[in-house]
């Protein structure tokens, strides 16, 4: 499935294509353990309006959502069912929001410091860059997760070094880091390249990207990808820097094609009436509520009510304005 998505640059649910994904992906949305789902707009680069933040927090509030910021500079939103994400995402996309694709094996967040801009110590803006890499490589497919982290200095307060894609300003320019991951198997970057300007930092990430996406395994990271591949870090570095395999054209070529025809998921399926058919608990009662569904209040925030808490009599919290119930 990731394979494929990667290759062909169609929405997930277009024809055939949607048959090959999976809970997540057919659905455009986390499943939760009590079988309802997340959702997470993109904040690029974790970079948030006042007005963006009202927006967010009055869906939640309508919807009765916990809401949750997460270490992706992200602000996640648990509780919604089937049937209420078409009308949450209405809300989002019309607001300016767009998918962050939690649920797809594509980039999932950049994080960033606040760099030069408000720190004293920062040497580069770190935040824009952050925000600039984010809607480069949006939506691009690729064999498991990407992760990118910004930092506006050696300090490293974005922790870039334990990401897929990691930048670090220095007074000469940005060093590029590749291959960390948290996980099973936690693995710090390492240094790809030294003093980078702006072009030259795009560029060397186009071309490692695609390259990663047309080579690596299904659901293999870039950690285990670069370890794997034969010359390791060297022959990578000859095949960005130095077009050792003749191909730096046609990836740069692909990326720029990726970029060009960018369109946001949830977007497009709220203008589809065939993909939104999808989006119903009970296909006999489409606007029915699960219900299974139990809260309790935790934190002044709905939870998952336990298997003790829903025989033993607690004030359960259900349905999108949070009616109590006894």
């Amino acid at each position: 499935m990731c394979i494929s998505a990667s290759l062909y640059s169609e929405h997930v649910l277009d024809g055939e294509l949607a048959t090959m994904q999976d809970t997540n992906d057919h659905v455009m949305a986390n499943i939760q353990r009590d079988g309802t789902y997340s959702v997470v707009p993109r904040i690029a680069g974790g970079e948030i309006t006042p007005e963006g933040l009202v927006v967010i927090g009055e869906v939640a509030r309508d919807f009765g959502l916990y809401t949750k910021i997460t270490g992706g500079q992200r602000i996640d939103m648990f509780g919604a069912r089937l049937e209420q994400l078409p009308d949450i995402w209405r809300r989002l996309v019309d607001a300016g929001f767009e998918s962050g694709q939690a649920y797809g094996k594509s980039l999932r967040t950049v994080k960033s410091c606040v760099g030069q801009t408000w720190c004293r110590y920062g040497v580069q803006d770190s935040v824009g860059m952050a925000v600039q890499l984010e809607l480069r490589y949006r939506g691009l497919r690729s064999p498991h997760k990407l992760k990118f982290g910004v930092s506006g200095c050696a300090r490293e307060c974005a922790e870039a070094r334990g990401k897929d894609i990691g930048v670090i300003a220095t007074e000469a320019g940005w060093n590029l880091y590749v291959g960390g991951n948290g996980g099973f198997t936690p693995r710090h970057a390492v240094l790809f390249a030294e003093g980078l300007d702006d072009d030259g930092l795009l560029r060397a990430i186009d071309r490692f990207l695609m390259f990663y996406i047309r080579t690596a395994d299904r659901l293999q990271r870039t950690a285990p990808w670069m370890q794997d591949y034969e010359g390791g870090l060297e022959a990578l570095k000859g095949v960005v820097f130095d077009d050792t395999l003749g191909i730096a054209e046609d990836l740069d070529r692909a990326m720029a094609a990726h970029i060009d025809n960018y369109e946001d998921e949830w977007a497009a399926t709220l203008a589809d009436p065939e993909k939104l058919k999808r989006f119903q608990s009970f296909v006999n009662a489409p606007d029915t509520a699960d219900p299974t569904l139990a809260y309790v209040s935790e934190r002044g925030q709905p939870r998952p009510a336990t298997a003790e808490e829903r025989t033993s009599g607690a004030v359960f919290i259900g349905g999108t304005t949070l009616a109590v119930r006894s």
